[in-house]
């Protein structure tokens, strides 16, 4: 802010201090003593908010210049003489505190003098230290230099003494390279080097001699690498025999532990049921083919006899000894990671034969021999981590390529041979210490593939049973053939075993064949569950899930298509609802049939139940179902028969032809379901005789039926009676009262309202619970009496 601003305002303010704009008289003016007095406490108030820091200086600067004029000069004076009074109490604080600053220095004058004193001292010691010790180092020099020749002296004598052992070593080295004895002449070359060279390698025939000593190892090396190139494929030819010969040994060890505990089995009281008891049994308890592996009395071979492995010893002492083990490790594993991916690598066509699988697993156990082999008689040249990683390996391509190629087999009989190759591949590998839970898991996938071509077999052999029955019941005619029909299906009648030959059993000849085709299945799919090293409620569970699969999917969906065919008529729909009744019985026998196979309680907690129940109630259900819409189709057929004429004057005092053919018929058809449970003949029944109605009802009202005559009532009335008088005989016992006459109640009141012509009491009762003609729906009424008075209006217009 400039000076002329300053002045400017100190003028405006000293202005208005003079008067006030707001008072209409001038201030009194104070006096100068007054005026000093005030002067110094704002001065005072400005330099203390100077001083202080907290305040900002732009607002106590403006208040400065915004005062009197001349107000910059005074303040300027009052500054100065402020300042002057704090010079002054500084100059008194430092006179309080100047004496004791003075002894401080006085002080350090005196310390210095003693230091230069002190220096002089330890300059004189060091001084006189040195003149005294000069003699004693060249003294100690000297002796130094005596040590020195003396020892250079000794080295000399040793060297040459030296020399002569060089010599005769290295003519012993050329003598051992001569006879191939490779692995002493790198014991030699080891000594040479770390022995004798190093002590008068000074001498050019030592440094000829070191030169010439890795030339000589590489040619050792180059020949004996030469040598496991041969035995790396002398191993790969032999790999195939090898691995044949250990599942052979696994197979024999096997079935030795297979008969034992067949011959445990056989001297426990309980019987057992099994795929084991369909092998012959000599009179030792063993079965003939272990016996006759047991003759077999070939000799033992092992890895060693087939194949000789001295190159690779050779070699990693070689290798070792020449300090490049590594180099010799890492090419081992490293040839014998691409020999294991040549072989895990499968034909095309392995899944055509079980030979291709054999010979596939052949070399892949032999190869694992071979280095199980290699891991045990060598330390460190294969370690148990990269054989884990090699089987790591192999075993992710192995479940890979069984799994794709499992999946084109589509006989039983080939995927059963291949899971008794795996369980022996698995059982061979796992005698080596290799881990072979994943291919007990992956046969799990094995049995679901086989249980898929056990249950297209079998879809195809249950369509074969079907297609050459004859679906009527079986007759017997002496007792032999009964014990023969009852030995095949658990059949138990009391009635029917009182008649006397020949008789008939109810089902058809299909129900035993179901029932036997079942327990080969069951037998089958035992197979499969052997050797899985599983407990005998595993193989419970297995074997019941299995079984559920071919009752609720095959069976069933053949059971359902057979059903479905149109050549199936009501007599065979019969019979196979009488058949699947039987088989649904036997399941239960089923039931303990594979209870006694694996000795399993029922009573298990986790044991999985036979479906075999609502597999044939559905199966039955259809049926039935079938029944009741080919009887309708077949009313309808006979409804299509009619040929009423609709403008007679006069019925013919008799029921139509075609009715009574049809009455015929549905008479003799419900004689056949009195094999029937008494439900479904009713249900039958009772269905064919509202169809009946309903067809009747929509002939009367059809739309293309424009007249009708009371000649053409009638005749339809008395129709309408032997529909009525059928159902008043009863053709199926069971029924209540009148039930199943009121199935043509709605025919019956509409009639009787035309034909009394009753209209005064139907339009009176209309509606009440107690009208005769309740069921008679207005509009039905309406329509029928419409065609009726058309036919009045126009007798000539026929329909």
């Amino acid at each position: 802010m400039s000076m002329s601003c300053w002045k400017h305002d100190s003028s405006m303010q000293s202005n208005t201090d003079m008067y006030d704009s707001s008072s209409s008289s001038p201030k009194i003016p104070k006096s100068p003593q007054e005026e000093d007095k005030e002067e110094g406490k704002v001065y005072g108030k400005v330099f203390a908010e100077l001083e202080s820091v907290d305040l900002p200086l732009g607002t106590t600067l403006r208040s400065v210049y915004d005062d009197q004029p001349n107000a910059h000069k005074r303040f300027m004076e009052k500054l100065d003489a402020r300042i002057r009074n704090h010079d002054r109490e500084i100059e008194k604080m430092c006179n309080f505190h100047h004496q004791g600053f003075v002894d401080a220095i006085t002080e350090l004058l005196k310390v210095r003098a003693d230091a230069e004193k002190l220096m002089g001292q330890v300059s004189d010691t060091n001084r006189r230290l040195q003149d005294a010790g000069r003699e004693v180092t060249a003294q100690t020099e000297e002796v130094i230099r005596c040590r020195i020749q003396q020892r250079n002296m000794a080295t000399t004598v040793e060297k040459l003494q030296l020399c002569i052992p060089v010599l005769e070593m290295y003519s012993k080295l050329k003598e051992q390279l001569e006879s191939k004895r490779y692995y002493s002449a790198l014991k030699t070359m080891e000594q040479l080097e770390n022995i004798y060279i190093p002590r008068v390698s000074q001498y050019r025939f030592c440094q000829i001699m070191a030169e010439t000593l890795p030339k000589l190892r590489e040619e050792i090396k180059e020949i004996s690498m030469s040598d496991l190139k041969d035995f790396l494929e002398s191993i790969r030819k032999h790999s195939d025999k090898i691995g044949e010969t250990a599942m052979r040994q696994a197979q024999q060890h096997r079935t030795f532990n297979s008969a034992v505990q067949k011959q445990v089995t056989l001297s426990c009281a309980k019987p057992l049921y099994g795929l084991n008891s369909r092998t012959p049994l000599n009179h030792n308890g063993l079965s003939a083919e272990a016996t006759d592996e047991e003759e077999m009395d070939e000799e033992v071979l092992t890895a060693q006899d087939l194949v000789d492995f001295s190159p690779v010893y050779r070699c990693l002492h070689i290798y070792t000894v020449l300090g490049d083990r590594e180099t010799f490790e890492n090419y081992y594993r490293k040839q014998r990671k691409k020999q294991a991916r040549l072989v895990l690598q499968p034909q095309s066509n392995m899944h055509e034969t079980v030979e291709g699988y054999r010979k596939y697993f052949n070399q892949i156990v032999g190869f694992f021999v071979v280095e199980d082999h290699i891991l045990h008689a060598t330390q460190g040249l294969v370690t148990r981590a990269f054989t884990d990683e090699l089987w790591n390996m192999a075993l992710s391509k192995i479940i890979a390529v069984l799994r794709t190629h499992s999946s084109y087999c589509s006989d039983p009989d080939l995927v059963l041979e291949l899971k008794n190759l795996i369980v022996i591949f698995a059982d061979t590998l796992q005698g080596y210490g290799f881990p072979v839970n994943r291919l007990f898991d992956l046969l799990f996938e094995v049995r679901d593939q086989y249980n898929e071509t056990l249950l297209k077999k079998w879809a195809l052999v249950f369509r074969d049973i079907f297609e050459q029955d004859n679906y009527s019941p079986i007759p017997v005619e002496n007792e032999e053939e009964y014990k023969s029909v009852v030995s095949r299906f658990p059949f138990h009648d009391a009635e029917i075993e009182k008649q006397q030959f020949p008789k008939k059993l109810p089902m058809s000849q299909s129900v035993p064949q179901i029932y036997a085709q079942v327990k080969e299945f069951i037998y089958a799919s035992l197979k499969f569950s052997e050797s899985l090293h599983r407990s005998s409620t595993e193989i419970d569970d297995m074997l019941r899930k299995s079984t559920n699969l071919l009752l609720t999917r095959t069976l069933s969906s053949c059971l359902q298509n057979l059903i479905k065919k149109p050549h199936i008529g009501l007599t065979e729909l019969v019979q196979i609802i009488i058949n699947t009744t039987h088989l649904e019985h036997a399941c239960k026998y089923l039931e303990d049939f594979i209870t006694n196979i694996t000795n399993v309680s029922p009573e298990t907690v986790h044991t999985t139940r036979l479906y075999g129940l609502s597999t044939f109630k559905d199966a039955r259900h259809a049926a039935e179902g079938e029944i009741y819409t080919k009887l309708n189709q077949k009313i309808d057929e006979f409804i299509q028969l009619a040929d009423y004429e609709w403008g007679m004057s006069e019925s013919d005092g008799r029921a139509s032809g075609y009715l009574m053919d049809l009455i015929n018929f549905l008479r003799s058809t419900f004689q056949v379901f009195t094999h029937l449970p008494g439900k479904v003949a009713q249900t039958a029944c009772m269905s064919a005789c509202k169809h009946l109605a309903t067809s009747l009802m929509q002939m009367l009202l059809d739309t293309e039926l424009k007249q009708i005559s009371m000649g053409a009532i009638q005749q339809f009335n008395l129709d309408v009676m032997q529909c009525e008088l059928f159902a008043s005989s009863e053709p199926v016992p069971g029924f209540q009262g009148d039930t199943l006459q009121l199935a043509f109640i709605d025919l019956r009141q509409l009639l009787d309202l035309f034909m009394v012509w009753d209209w005064s009491t139907y339009l009176a009762d209309y509606g009440q619970p107690t009208s005769k003609y309740l069921r008679v729906n207005p509009s039905t009424a309406l329509a029928l009496l419409e065609k009726y008075v058309l036919f009045l209006l126009f007798p000539s217009a026929q329909c």
